[in-house]
């Protein structure tokens, strides 16, 4: 509904701001890193989300198109509010966001305060797609647990397990543990299959 506010820069703190807009006060939630990089002069423009709940309509501003579009995909996942989208924005940048995403890394999502292990591993399962298809993530993380993956895949395969029910739970493993070394994905995949 509104999806951008240009207008004169009244009040600033780091997690909300007030905008001026033809004497119209428009109070923004706002990231920390939005508000590190709020420019000094009045005149301002920043890119929102209205979000609306039956006890509250909450407009939400971001510095840069990016931080709305990974702040929409976060709050599309069950269990991850606007409120923990924002202390999600707060506490990495975008790219980290979407590469911890990208790359299946729990433990980095999981480190911000309100997301538990299982909201962390649900933003991972419906976001990585999605961020993949759009975004560039750091390679040499996906490829690192990837090559990880193959050896642990044809280790197993050696061994007679299945191909397909081998690949299902090392993918698993590795949500779970994006760290895992070849070892590693191989003794818990054996318990597993």
């Amino acid at each position: 509904m509104i999806t951008q506010i240009k207008g004169r820069l009244v009040e600033k703190n780091p997690t909300e701001v007030v905008i001026d807009c033809n004497g119209v006060g428009y109070l923004l939630h706002i990231s920390l890193n939005t508000f590190s990089k709020l420019p000094d002069q009045e005149a301002i423009l920043l890119y929102t989300h209205l979000s609306i709940r039956e006890d509250a309509h909450t407009l939400y501003g971001f510095i840069s198109k990016m931080e709305r579009e990974v702040f929409k995909l976060l709050v599309s996942v069950s269990g991850v509010g606007p409120s923990i989208a924002r202390t999600m924005l707060s506490s990495m940048t975008t790219d980290e966001i979407q590469n911890a995403i990208g790359s299946g890394n729990v433990a980095l999502i999981q480190s911000v305060k309100g997301i538990g292990a299982k909201t962390a591993q649900r933003v991972i399962v419906d976001l990585k797609d999605k961020i993949l298809k759009t975004h560039t993530v750091d390679e040499v993380s996906i490829s690192a647990s990837n090559t990880n993956k193959d050896e642990a895949l044809s280790a197993l395969e050696v061994l007679g397990f299945n191909k397909k029910q081998s690949e299902k739970v090392v993918s698993k493993i590795l949500i779970e543990h994006p760290e895992a070394t070849v070892e590693k994905l191989i003794k818990l995949a054996l318990k597993n299959l």
